[in-house]
């Protein structure tokens, strides 16, 4: 159970209490930030040598973190995330070091975690509905190119509140494979979970399709 539903916060949408100038902070503004954060990353890894490339997404990781402590937040609510995505900065830190080298690993791994923890902290000090709302009004000029800022809101809340619903899965999934005896084996882990998460996809599509959203 320590590590079962319980244990550990989601990995987004849990906002933290509190007054600071991060949660004052408007959320466009935040969002905003989001955006030029992660072009940097990515433009960085593309376009400059490989000892900028590894140094700038660490110093922008190192950044995230001085800013979430200076707004209030946890340190635990950063690390959570690590704890959550391990196995894929592993694969990924594997991958570039074997093609690209290890400055090129560290650029990877380092870039991922400042867009993740940058993520972390706009949800961790701005509301869902108050992120949805801006997405709304900031969407509102391409009606005109016929995009529905509604449905696109819609879109943004769907893929918000299924992240802790994967999570329960892989959680449910972890505690049944213990459960016989199998918490080792990988595809006692992700296969229920993949045919879970697949089936509560069609669900939800068949549910919005009922109310008239194909």
């Amino acid at each position: 159970m320590r590590r079962g539903l319980l244990g550990v916060p989601p990995l987004l949408g849990v906002v933290e209490p509190g007054d600071s100038w991060l949660h004052r902070t408007a959320p466009g503004v935040k969002l905003a930030a989001l955006l030029v954060l992660g072009t940097v990353v990515g433009v960085v890894r593309l376009v400059v040598p490989d000892v900028v490339a590894a140094a700038v997404p660490v110093g922008l990781g190192v950044l995230v973190v001085v800013l979430a402590r200076g707004g209030g937040l946890r340190v635990r609510l950063l690390l959570v995330q690590v704890r959550r995505v391990w196995v894929l900065l592993l694969a990924l830190a594997l991958v570039q070091l074997w093609s690209a080298g290890p400055l090129r690993a560290v650029a990877t791994v380092a870039g991922l975690l400042a867009c993740l923890w940058a993520a972390t902290v706009v949800t961790a000090t701005t509301p869902v509905p108050a992120v949805l709302d801006t997405v709304v009004r900031a969407a509102t000029p391409l009606r005109r190119l016929g995009v529905d800022p509604d449905r696109l809101a819609l879109g943004l809340t769907l893929t918000i509140t299924s992240i802790p619903v994967v999570g329960r899965l892989l959680a449910e999934s972890r505690e049944a494979a213990a459960a016989r005896g199998l918490g080792g084996d990988p595809r006692a882990l992700l296969v229920p979970t993949l045919v879970r998460t697949v089936a509560h996809a069609e669900a939800l599509g068949e549910a919005l399709a009922a109310r008239g959203l194909d």
